[in-house]
């Protein structure tokens, strides 16, 4: 079977383990099904703006043309940092976009994806969120009306905790306990000042994930576009947003654009 199209983040569903499906030609593969066999992306040399759709020579921000970059609200700073988000000021890029996105409930959270890190979402994006960043183990700790407020307790845990995740550990399953993640829950809430503690969580209800991974590479090589047109070879995995082949890892996130041929065996 051979689809073609431009790559996007892969849609993820919970379940043991979770399910990933790729969306090409308005098809909608089964990567699950794909594990334990081989695969080929191969990179047609096109990249198209995952916002406007315009072809584009260099992808920014995974994904974005630099005009996009430089002015979509799906690239404003606080995408990356929240604590940046001026929309309950009515100030935004887009502020019927910015009304939609940040002025409604966000969490704070701690999950294990390599180690204890702190993280921002909006409410609706649990648990994709974690899944994306290959957690195994997550929990919300606050419950924020907006975004800038999520980000302003996020800036205070970041004294404590890593906002990162160690790609290269999180692929390796080379991670933290849920002991250790139940510890930090206990500890967490005071390290707030007084005004933010309002918005913890009465209960802390930590949630398990699990991936479709045959085999944890011991060492663990990135495969990029930049680099080989080409990527193929057995699909020992899937976790976060990376697919696991015996030769090397592929971002398909960072890959957000690329258009490409999938064959599958």
């Amino acid at each position: 079977m051979q689809y073609k199209g431009n790559l996007r983040k892969m849609s993820v569903k919970e379940s043991t383990p979770i399910q990933y499906a790729l969306n090409l030609s308005n098809e909608t593969i089964d990567l699950n099904q794909c594990i334990g066999q081989s695969i080929k992306l191969e990179f047609t040399g096109v990249i198209n703006c995952i916002d406007c759709g315009k072809k584009t020579s260099k992808s920014f921000s995974q994904g974005f043309c630099y005009n996009c970059f430089r002015n979509s609200p799906m690239a404003e700073p606080s995408i990356i940092n929240p604590e940046l988000s001026r929309a309950q000021w009515g100030e935004a890029r887009d502020l019927k976009w910015a009304i939609e996105h940040d002025l409604i409930p966000h969490y704070v959270y701690l999950a294990l994806s390599s180690e204890v890190k702190v993280g921002v979402t909006r409410h609706h994006q649990v648990p994709t969120r974690w899944i994306d960043q290959g957690a195994t183990a997550a929990a919300i700790l606050c419950e924020t009306p907006n975004r800038h407020i999520a980000g302003v307790i996020e800036i205070v845990l970041k004294n404590h905790y890593t906002d990162k995740t160690s790609w290269m550990k999180m692929l390796k399953n080379d991670i933290g306990s849920i002991s250790q993640l139940e510890a930090e829950l206990k500890k967490a809430g005071t390290y707030l000042p007084k005004e933010l503690q309002r918005y913890l969580v009465s209960k802390h209800e930590i949630r398990s994930l699990e991936y479709p991974v045959d085999t944890y590479p011991e060492k663990v090589k990135s495969i990029t576009f930049d680099k080989t047109p080409k990527v193929e070879g057995t699909l020992m995995g899937i976790k976060g947003q990376y697919l696991i082949f015996e030769h090397g890892v592929f971002n398909i996130r960072r890959h957000s654009g690329y258009q490409v041929t999938l064959t599958l065996a």
